[in-house]
């Protein structure tokens, strides 16, 4: 027994037991509770404990469900004493690796690694969202088949925060499905709104499908078909602005931007791309030459707010919508800074109450279909 700790083993072939204190004493507080995947990621423990206890400062709050091998995890938490302190340590039998397949981890890790437990710990209630950085495949997989999509939602999305020239924008989806019909980018579009007005406080936040172009002419059936019915039925808290295109992610034209994973994906690894492109740039002519450091030295508040502006880091974290549960997706490469944005992103979805939010709209949206239906008399239908 590690002390200083509420230190939970799971029991041979059954549900975890309890060696200290009751699993679900932790959301029996004020604060938020997040289900931490200790292994995920490319560094494991030694930076997503890192990155914990940095959001541990930020937000007091935090109360945390660790789940990962014992071997690797608690010699790690022992450096860290206030962490260790909010925190509820649960030992599991294994995890899964960044190149597993999803199905792979599935059928393997179900029910004892670590990245299971943690999202079966939002489901059981013991936390309010999961957070993990390690294989995105798996970490959908193992969410979908956990808990399940909301009623009347067929897939779920990834929603990144973008940031623009305006502030910050939501685009879904950027990677959970490979294409998406009509009725799905309707899904997303509600998903994305309810996500802006927990996130941004936005009252009725703008929305946007990300087309080849403006015109309602240009684009694929299922853009197009998704734009004539978003103008012909508004949907409730969102106002739709029309198609938008690449160059409109980064200005900001819209709250949120709706799209398919595959071009949503590509989207988000280009810009990513870019940032670290602009970043060398930038190095690379600020030690040319002596006069280029000098205006380095006279500029550098300026180019220490640009930095951090373009930082990725300070993005970290896509969010899983449309499940009956909030799990975050951190970037598997970050580092403890990038590990704690997510937790802070964690964090602040699960006090604005997103899950609800988008229940609640979707509920809205399917009832007003249902009496539409219900109001059209019987001799208009051929």
């Amino acid at each position: 027994m590690w002390r200083g700790i509420r230190y939970f083993r799971a029991a041979p072939g059954g549900p975890q037991a309890p060696t200290d204190k009751s699993e679900n004493e932790l959301t029996s507080n004020s604060g938020i509770t997040i289900s931490l995947d200790a292994m995920g990621g490319d560094h494991g423990p030694t930076v997503v404990l890192a990155g914990a206890a940095i959001a541990l400062q930020r937000r007091p709050d935090t109360r945390f469900a660790l789940f990962g091998e014992e071997a690797e995890v608690l010699p790690v938490l022992a450096k860290y004493p206030e962490l260790q302190a909010a925190s509820a340590f649960h030992h599991c039998e294994m995890s899964v690796r960044m190149d597993d397949k999803p199905s792979q981890a599935l059928r393997q890790g179900r029910y004892k690694s670590s990245m299971w437990r943690a999202i079966d710990a939002v489901k059981t209630g013991e936390a309010h969202v999961a957070v993990s950085a390690g294989n995105t495949g798996a970490l959908m997989a193992m969410a979908k088949f956990c808990l399940r999509t909301m009623a009347n939602i067929e897939r779920p999305a990834i929603a990144a925060i973008w940031p623009t020239l305006r502030g910050e924008s939501i685009v879904l989806d950027v990677g959970a499905t490979i294409g998406a019909d009509a009725q799905q980018l309707i899904d997303f579009s509600m998903m994305g709104g309810a996500m802006a007005r927990a996130l941004f406080g936005l009252e009725c936040p703008t929305v946007g499908l990300l087309n080849i172009g403006v015109e309602e002419v240009k684009g694929q059936d299922d853009i197009r078909e998704a734009g004539r019915l978003l103008k012909e039925t508004p949907l409730p808290g969102i106002e739709y602005r029309g198609f938008v295109e690449g160059d409109d992610l980064g200005q900001g034209t819209v709250d949120v931007v709706v799209t398919e994973g595959f071009t949503g994906n590509i989207a988000l690894k280009t810009a990513e791309g870019t940032a670290k492109q602009i970043a060398a740039y930038l190095r690379a002519a600020m030690s040319r030459t002596w006069l280029a450091r000098a205006g380095y030295v006279l500029a550098k508040s300026a180019f220490d707010r640009l930095r951090d502006k373009m930082d990725p880091r300070k993005v970290n974290g896509g969010v899983f919508l449309g499940l009956n549960g909030i799990v975050i997706k951190s970037h598997g490469g970050t580092d403890a800074e990038g590990i704690a944005a997510a937790i802070d992103l964690a964090h602040t979805v699960a006090r604005a109450g997103l899950r609800e939010k988008i229940e609640a709209d979707l509920a809205n949206y399917h009832r007003r279909i249902s009496e539409e239906a219900a109001s059209v008399p019987e001799s208009s239908v051929s």
